[in-house]
């Protein structure tokens, strides 16, 4: 294995203090579980932070209702094997409250709406923290944030009030209403993610490698065609050999055409790669500050 290829263990190290960390100074924390690598990795460092105890919070699951059939098979089947409590909020209850208005258009997703129904989560179950699997190397705007990423009584973020993080001092301490995001693999990047997932030896759902499935061309990506997707007339559903770098719901995420059915094969590929991984993401096209926008009204 070339040095490059090699999984930095200090990484591991840290993300293992934060998830204690988190124990130690909140009362009511959850895990955000998405069934994506990111959130994988981080129930697997959970369980090692405190094995042989019990991972002493739930994971917790926005369902935009539009996700991909493997993820959400592969989520109950974590939650299974690892004994996990599993929380799943629905954003089309947020839509049949009134709270949530469903996008219409070529371009309508649900991904935005998660907000609103991570908010009432929060409220409902009380939460003082949530865990979250972004990083830095993702957007610029995540690299705005702190580990400890405080929230104010609105959920909202602001970077200009994010406290100072000197000598491994993560300081918890928040006001009555307030909550706080915690990024444990924030100094992580996609190619630690995979180097650890393979030196772990960790299942993730099999979309991320390659296979055949019906596709749209648009805007010269790949959309998985499926009822949620609203296409146009010009946009003829074929079967493409693709596998998805990111995963968010169907209508939000693309593939990239692929021939990586093995973890070595993707690593590789990742490397070569002339594009982010948040590229695939539609969400984040929709203006140069759409991720920042979407975090200061109180997304993951």
């Amino acid at each position: 294995m070339s040095e490059l290829n090699q999984f930095p263990r200090e990484l591991e190290h840290e993300a293992i203090f934060i998830m204690r960390e988190v124990a130690a100074q909140f009362e009511r924390p959850a895990l955000l579980f998405s069934g994506g690598k990111d959130s994988i990795t981080l129930v697997h460092l959970a369980r090692k932070a405190f094995y042989p105890a019990r991972v002493p919070f739930p994971m917790l699951h926005i369902d935009t209702g539009h996700n991909f059939p493997e993820t959400i098979e592969f989520r109950d089947q974590l939650a299974q094997e690892t004994g996990l409590q599993l929380i799943v909020r629905h954003v089309q209850d947020s839509i049949d409250a009134g709270k949530a208005t469903e996008e219409t258009g070529k371009y309508a997703s649900r991904n935005v709406l998660q907000t609103v129904t991570l908010l009432d989560a929060i409220e409902e179950l009380k939460l003082d923290a949530c865990i979250g699997g972004a990083r830095r190397d993702e957007e610029k705007a995540r690299a705005k944030e702190r580990v400890f990423s405080v929230r104010d009584d609105f959920g909202q973020w602001d970077a200009k009030k994010q406290r100072p993080e000197l000598f491994d001092m993560l300081n918890g301490r928040i006001s009555v209403g307030e909550n706080v995001r915690v990024f444990p693999i924030s100094n992580w990047t996609e190619l630690d993610v995979w180097n650890y997932i393979r030196e772990e030896k960790l299942a993730i759902p099999s979309i991320y490698f390659s296979h055949k499935r019906p596709v749209i061309e648009r805007d010269g990506m790949y959309w998985p065609h499926s009822a949620f997707l609203n296409t146009t007339d010009d946009e003829t559903p074929f079967t493409g050999t693709v596998r998805f770098r990111t995963v968010g719901d169907m209508t939000c995420t693309a593939a990239v055409l692929s021939d990586a059915s093995d973890i070595d094969t993707i690593i590789s590929e990742i490397r070569e790669a002339t594009i982010s991984e948040r590229g695939a993401r539609i969400d984040d096209k929709r203006s140069e500050a759409a991720m920042e926008k979407r975090k200061k009204e109180g997304y993951f």
